[in-house]
């Protein structure tokens, strides 16, 4: 029997591939050298833990490792530190997820 990790990895798998495409893995990214060996700079949206709100999901930014909510949670904090710095390059800070995002070059990156 297959275990709770490994059919999530799975299914997970399989919804990255529906709303990623194929297109978007195949783009090169041109950003990969700004990416650095980061630290999470909080345990959560440090943004949302000021403002007392909550977040769906997090994600890290590899330049400086600011800790912002995805685009699905109210205040997409994530999203907001790149626009405010230019850092382009995220990935998940989930349990389980490894997966990087560029926002510029708009491309998955795994």
């Amino acid at each position: 029997m297959t275990q709770p990790n490994e059919r999530r990895r799975r299914a997970v798998d399989r919804l990255r591939g529906l709303l990623w495409g194929r297109h978007l893995r195949a783009r090169p990214c041109t950003h990969r050298d700004q990416i650095r060996d980061v630290s999470p700079a909080s345990k959560g949206c440090a943004a949302c833990i000021e403002l007392g709100d909550s977040w769906m999901h997090l994600r890290m930014c590899l330049i400086c490792g600011h800790v912002g909510c995805c685009d699905n949670s109210k205040n997409r904090h994530a999203t907001q530190h790149f626009h405010a710095t230019g850092h382009p390059i995220i990935r998940s800070a989930e349990p389980g997820e490894n997966w990087m995002w560029c926002y510029i070059d708009q491309v998955l990156l795994t």
